[in-house]
């Protein structure tokens, strides 16, 4: 393959911004195109704040499996399956299955810890050589199990992932709630925690634009913004982007990072990637005297907690198969409701705000799709529920893969 001297990025979420900067690092001219009035304003910008570097587990698995029937007849109000039925998902949804096992769990959660491992020291590098605020803090992390069952379950994987290096250790309620006084309030009981005392914080969407700013001004990156890609058109030495407006850009290569709506883009191409939405709501409260300072997920309810500052964000919620962005007052109700009856002193839940909702981009065994299917396209998308965790790794990986070949 010839060097690449120039690359258009298509998403400036933070996957694309992470992407770019992999790739302006190591001499590439970058231009960044984004549908979006400005950077990180899809499934970047009210995810969970929190950069799980150890909690990498695939959705995918034989304890999800024997859900699918309550999950499917809408009885789990933390996460619903909704119908569909053309080609593309169900081709997702049997692959998806063909996941659900314990050896493939195993297998794709490991392979996500090696890539989170990768972003984590990718971030500490970018941070030695650039100064860049967003609220990034080390907080540590609990992952709270309702009953005995889940909390032994979740002990087997936290014993998984210390054989690999991880340092992640159980606690029984009284130790967690020494440590993160806050668990004093909770509102119902807990059998027990598992607790990664380096886990990381950030603000994902300030990040992206204060990023997008270092890149262009000192890599000279650009930006187009409000930049809708409708078509991409590949040769072997060159591909082409068709903006809706008619516009042509032209580059060595184009590398997709559009999350959620890289699979429908890509079909174009005659690439089949599976990606498929999955919904995830979020909001933000003024944080209280007893609003927890670790971060905190409540495994059950699939909520997490997150302080930054004075304020609380709360996301949570998994809608499989729900493709609108639109905010439906129904599931964020479920989301506020759920988030009362599992911390209900942990923030101001009478002064929500920016209630928000996003598409992640699921693939069936919950690995981002870092790949270069021909000399004049690539790809980095579906990351799931860790774009903030994977980003950077996975920009770097990506410019390995483009720069190395």
């Amino acid at each position: 393959m010839s060097k690449i001297r120039t690359a258009l990025i298509i998403g400036a979420g933070v996957v694309g911004i992470a992407s770019a900067y992999a790739l302006a690092r190591r001499g590439i001219a970058v231009t960044v195109l984004d549908a979006m009035p400005g950077p990180a304003m899809g499934a970047s910008f009210g995810n969970g704040r929190q950069l799980s570097y150890g909690y990498t587990d695939a959705l995918a698995s034989a304890d999800l499996l024997r859900k699918i029937p309550r999950l499917a007849l809408g009885r789990d109000p933390a996460f619903r399956i909704y119908p569909a039925f053309d080609l593309a998902s169900i081709r997702w949804k049997l692959q998806f299955l063909a996941n659900c096992t314990e050896r493939k769990f195993r297998k794709n959660s490991l392979a996500s810890l090696q890539l989170a491992r990768k972003s984590r020291n990718a971030m500490a590098a970018l941070l030695q050589r650039h100064e860049i605020e967003f609220g990034h803090r080390t907080a540590g992390k609990m992952l709270l199990f309702g009953n005995a069952q889940s909390f032994a379950r979740g002990c087997e994987i936290m014993n998984m992932k210390v054989s690999n290096q991880e340092r992640q250790m159980a606690l029984s309620p009284d130790v967690a709630r020494e440590i993160e006084p806050a668990l004093n309030a909770a509102g119902s009981t807990f059998a027990g925690v598992i607790y990664a005392p380096t886990e990381e914080t950030g603000n994902a969407a300030v990040f992206s634009e204060n990023l997008a700013d270092i890149l262009h001004r000192e890599y000279g990156t650009s930006f187009r913004y409000d930049a809708r890609v409708c078509k991409i058109a590949t040769d072997s030495e060159s591909a082409r982007v068709i903006l809706d407006s008619g516009e042509e850009l032209t580059a060595d290569l184009a590398i997709v990072c559009s999350g959620a709506a890289a699979g429908k883009l890509l079909r174009k191409t005659k690439v089949n990637t599976p990606i498929y939405p999955m919904k995830g709501y979020s909001f933000i409260a003024p944080a209280t005297a007893a609003s927890p300072e670790v971060s905190i997920t409540d495994v059950a309810r699939k909520l997490v907690f997150t302080r930054i500052g004075d304020e609380m964000l709360i996301a949570g919620l998994a809608d499989l198969g729900d493709d609108s962005s639109i905010v439906r007052p129904d599931r964020m109700a479920d989301l506020i409701a759920s988030a009362r009856a599992s911390l209900p002193e942990a923030a101001d839940y009478d002064a929500t705000r920016n209630h928000w909702s996003g598409l992640r981009p699921m693939t069936p065994n919950s690995l981002p799709v870092i790949a270069r299917p021909s000399a004049t396209l690539a790809i980095n998308a579906g990351h799931g529920m860790l774009g903030w965790t994977l980003a950077m790794g996975s920009g770097e990986q990506l410019a390995e893969l483009i720069c190395e070949s």
